[in-house]
């Protein structure tokens, strides 16, 4: 039986960093959640440009198994230039945010994120702590 809708997620890059760093209101969070957990391909660059050492590397490879990847396609680039063009100016939404927005509307999963601010073009968004 496939799992609602309700109960896929997909991460921007700020939380998954919060916990691969041992933040413990991400580890809680994210340890705690069920459902589909997916991470756009854009949050994978972002992750992998952080990586500092080959054992960082293989545990990144190990951490991200527990996620599906969603490829960005013409349908996602499409949706994603479309709200950068139109919430760039107000709202501070770089590309990379557009692509992970439009990723998370593309596969109907809520945004799991930690700037509600750069993503203005979607109501499907759990903000799962407050920053630091």
């Amino acid at each position: 039986m496939p799992t609602a809708l309700r109960d896929r997620f997909l991460f921007d890059t700020d939380v998954l960093i919060d916990y691969l760093r041992g933040a413990d209101p991400a580890v809680k969070f994210l340890e705690r959640l069920e459902g589909d957990l997916l991470v756009s391909s854009i949050t994978v660059a972002e992750l992998y440009s952080g990586v500092r050492s080959p054992e960082e590397e293989v545990a990144l490879d190990q951490f991200l198994q527990a996620f599906a990847v969603v490829e960005v396609d013409s349908s996602i680039a499409k949706r994603a230039g479309a709200y950068r063009q139109q919430f760039s100016k107000s709202h501070g939404t770089g590309l990379a945010d557009a692509l992970i927005a439009a990723s998370a509307e593309h596969t109907q999963a809520a945004l799991v994120t930690l700037n509600r601010r750069h993503y203005p073009m979607t109501n499907r968004i759990k903000v799962p702590y407050s920053p630091k």
